[in-house]
């Protein structure tokens, strides 16, 4: 017999299955619509949630196979590809089945589009193909890597915190020789 979920059980599942979107997942498991982003907000703070959302998604990738090495793997085909190995020497695109396999991977998009020229009604002569392509952003993947392996710190200035402590002191001083703790 299956067991009953509790309600929090089914926000949890509801979390994944809705893309991340906590408010929608409250819905869908039944708290009111009305505070459901507060309710969302407050469940994913919850150490039951947070054990349950761990163990789904561990699970998830298990199943599709995904791990940390794989998404590496991904990155690094996309940083490395090499444009130029798509293009035969004249210039024209090579059949993708040539390509190799980075380049591939880093197809993002492509159209086909064939030229006539129009010469009655009716009537047309194919004058030729147009074919564009998108790749991968391999920027974006070398900063993905380059986060992942540390390389970039985002570092944060701060000004303005002149004096800062000598006030946080006279503010302490106030308190204490006011009697309050």
């Amino acid at each position: 017999m299956a067991k009953k979920l509790q309600k929090w059980e089914m926000f949890a599942r509801a979390y994944l299955a809705n893309g991340l979107n906590g408010t929608e997942a409250a819905k869908s498991a039944g708290y009111t619509e009305k505070s459901a982003h507060v309710t969302a907000s407050q469940l994913l703070r919850n150490p039951k949630v947070k054990a349950v959302l761990a163990a789904l998604t561990e699970a998830r990738a298990k199943k599709l196979d995904i791990s940390a090495d794989w998404v590496l793997g991904e990155l690094r085909k996309l940083a490395g590809y090499d444009a130029g190995s798509v293009f035969e020497d004249d210039g024209s695109l090579k059949p993708i089945s040539q390509w190799d396999s980075s380049a591939r991977a880093a197809l993002v998009g492509l159209d086909h589009e064939k030229l006539f020229e129009h010469f009655g009604p009716g009537q047309a002569k194919h004058v030729g193909t147009t074919r564009k392509i998108k790749l991968a952003d391999k920027l974006r993947a070398l900063e993905l890597l380059g986060r992942h392996l540390k390389l970039f710190t985002d570092r944060v200035e701060v000004t303005g915190m002149e004096g800062l402590a000598e006030k946080l002191n006279q503010i302490r001083k106030q308190k204490h020789g006011n009697g309050s703790n």
